[in-house]
């Protein structure tokens, strides 16, 4: 029986040989039909290990929003540029003050080449009035304030 030359993914270490070769065969200048089949079975290996093996699903958006703009070198007045949004806004954003509206995160998804699910996650988000508040389950709740008459 003829063994597989790429098997199906089983560890972390594979996948980075996976990984390590498919970026030597997109780097090289073989253009053969053989090595554009063997692109797209390492590419179709390595997104079946992502999609079981994604971390995505563990970082809110804004940290995900963090680290992307840290890959790319971005600044957050990159972000005005690329979101059209007032620098304000994008400060808000970056430190859990205002949540991401559907078009912002459209223009993420776009711009970043992640889903919009990276990005239409549930979290925590900062109101000022509790700010002085340590505990995160009260963060999000209005301050009850009783005024004496």
């Amino acid at each position: 029986m003829k063994t597989l030359k790429y098997p199906v993914i089983k560890s972390a270490t594979q996948y980075k040989i996976y990984c390590k070769t498919l970026e030597e065969l997109l780097g090289g200048n073989d253009n053969s039909k053989g090595a554009g089949e063997e692109i797209e079975l390492l590419t179709l290996l390595i997104e079946k290990w992502d999609a079981e093996h994604s971390t995505l699903n563990e970082v809110n958006p804004v940290e995900l929003l963090h680290y992307l703009m840290h890959d790319h070198n971005l600044k957050a007045k990159d972000l005005v540029e690329i979101l059209g949004v007032s620098k304000g806004l994008v400060s808000d954003i970056l430190n859990y003050k205002k949540g991401l509206s559907k078009k912002i995160i459209r223009i993420l998804s776009a711009h970043f080449k992640v889903s919009q699910e990276a990005f239409n996650r549930p979290y925590k988000l900062i109101n000022p009035v509790n700010s002085h508040l340590r505990n995160a389950s009260v963060m999000n709740t209005p301050k009850k304030i009783e005024l004496a008459y």
